[in-house]
């Protein structure tokens, strides 16, 4: 009975461990809707407003008239998932050569590929904006879909799983097949990494959506603002009225929860993959 109890409690704390870090997790959408719901008024005052209020539709109109609300969530729906769509083809393409396919220089070539990572993006924001502007894109969405269809840590995150995931065997019996290579991507690496595919996506698509400064850089005009750039924009020289910013800041975080509560089981496959294999 003594080791069943000493088995018990560490599951207990386990449990509450967890329960806690959820908490912790869901507070600053919770805190973002109560001052959402509330008046800037009730949020300065002391102690603050804790509970949601009645004026959530009230501040949702204000950021409504502010702000082409649905154009820019439209925009950024557009972008995030072009981006999301380019760099799960590309870089699970290139993941797939650099894990499969044997050829002068592999190795040379994605040593040089990791090292880009150690680039600060900072430094290529002058060299990509005149590119952008030689071609004609600015206020234009390519200017913001087009540098990011593909990355190097997409790159780096495909090559590893698929190491892993698609097993030599299976690449061999598909070449005796008679398999073209595109084939064997498309048809057997392709379906073993879904897993790798979706927490890819996930974490594409998130950072496309939260972008803020070079869709700033290059997109000026408010029809191809994404949401980012419009809420900012809510914020007025002398006063700014957090509950109505909180308020349509609350609605831009809706696609990505649903983004993720649709793809978090192969999300959650993706992170622990590598933990269940012998």
């Amino acid at each position: 009975m003594k080791e069943v109890g000493e088995k018990k409690l560490p599951k207990i704390l386990l449990y509450i461990f967890l329960t806690i870090s959820a908490l912790l997790s869901i507070f600053p959408f919770y805190w973002m809707f109560v001052i959402g719901s509330n008046t800037t008024t009730a949020v300065n005052r002391f102690p603050p407003a804790v509970v949601p209020g009645g004026n959530f539709g009230a501040n949702a109109a204000l950021v409504f008239e502010r702000i082409d609300f649905f154009g820019a969530i439209l925009n950024s729906i557009i972008i995030s998932t072009a981006v999301t769509a380019s760099v799960l083809f590309f870089c699970s393409l290139a993941g797939f050569a650099f894990s499969k396919l044997h050829f002068k220089g592999r190795d040379a070539l994605f040593i040089f590929l990791l090292a880009t990572m150690m680039i600060p993006p900072q430094l290529g924001l002058i060299p990509n904006f005149m590119i952008i502007s030689a071609l004609g894109w600015l206020d234009d969405l390519r200017a913001v879909i087009v540098p990011a269809m593909v990355t190097a840590f997409g790159v780096f995150w495909m090559r590893q799983y698929m190491s892993t995931a698609v097993p030599y065997e299976l690449i061999e019996a598909a070449r005796i097949d008679g398999c073209s290579n595109f084939r064997t991507y498309w048809n057997i690496a392709l379906p073993a990494v879904r897993p790798g595919l979706a927490t890819l996506g996930i974490f594409t698509f998130m950072g496309t959506w939260n972008d803020f400064l070079w869709p700033l850089i290059v997109l000026k005009d408010r029809s191809v603002h994404t949401i980012q750039i419009a809420l900012r924009t809510l914020n007025d020289v002398y006063f700014t009225d957090y509950s109505m910013v909180l308020a349509g800041t609350f609605m831009a975080t809706i696609p990505i929860l649903i983004v993720f509560l649709i793809f978090n089981k192969q999300f959650i496959a993706g992170i622990t993959d590598g933990a269940v294999k012998n």
